[in-house]
């Protein structure tokens, strides 16, 4: 279990959690860290290796920046997956990420909420969708012999409800933010005419709750 919850040092992985930490809400932070080391879990679960067909760095950057869109640095201009793959790759060309593979952490973060089409677009962009959707409760039996360690030392501090949050937060500025029928579309459109959004109700119902 401690190589799950030690995380990566290198310059890479430190500069994404520094980008991630500062810009985020800690409950959104800890989400993504949850996310990689859910990813981890799953892709030693379907005996995918680190070497032969994923890289590591690489999924830990698109899992800790997949939530950027949300943070301080988004400007709400565009989709939250959008703005956060664009800051996410901003970084990884500033630490000197080949252009390749960039682009591939990229689409892995702008796709992570499209499910059937995230799942077709390799090793990187699958694990990074189930990784998050782990941490929502889709297929959490996976984890279940390792949620404990991981719930303690990243605890979850109500995420369904602070993630809703910032992504409405910033859906609502700009119609390019939030068109209808993608997931910013239409949580801002259920939390204007509910007040809660059928994310957050599901919460409810989820193995780990909020």
């Amino acid at each position: 279990m401690a190589t799950i919850l030690e995380l990566p040092t290198d310059p890479l992985a430190s500069a994404a959690v520094d980008l991630a930490r500062s810009t985020e809400s800690e409950s959104v932070f800890n989400h993504s860290v949850r996310s990689y080391m859910w990813a981890l879990l799953l892709a030693e679960h379907e005996n995918l290796t680190q070497e032969a067909d994923y890289d590591q760095g690489l999924l830990f950057a698109a899992t800790v920046m997949h939530d950027l869109g949300t943070g301080s640095r988004a400007t709400g201009r565009e989709r939250f997956e959008v703005e956060g793959a664009d800051l996410a790759a901003t970084l990884l060309t500033q630490q000197g990420v080949p252009s390749r593979d960039v682009d591939r952490v990229w689409e892995a973060i702008a796709i992570h909420t499209s499910g059937g089409i995230a799942e077709r677009r390799g090793v990187l962009a699958y694990l990074t969708r189930e990784g998050v959707g782990v941490d929502f409760g889709r297929g959490a039996d996976i984890v279940d012999h390792e949620q404990r360690a991981v719930h303690a030392r990243y605890p979850r501090l109500s995420m369904v409800r602070s993630l809703v949050d910032a992504i409405v937060e910033k859906a609502s500025r700009n119609d390019a933010a939030a068109p209808r029928y993608t997931t910013p579309g239409e949580l801002l459109r259920e939390r204007r005419e509910n007040g809660i959004t059928r994310m957050e109700l599901a919460a409810a119902d989820s193995v780990w709750g909020d």
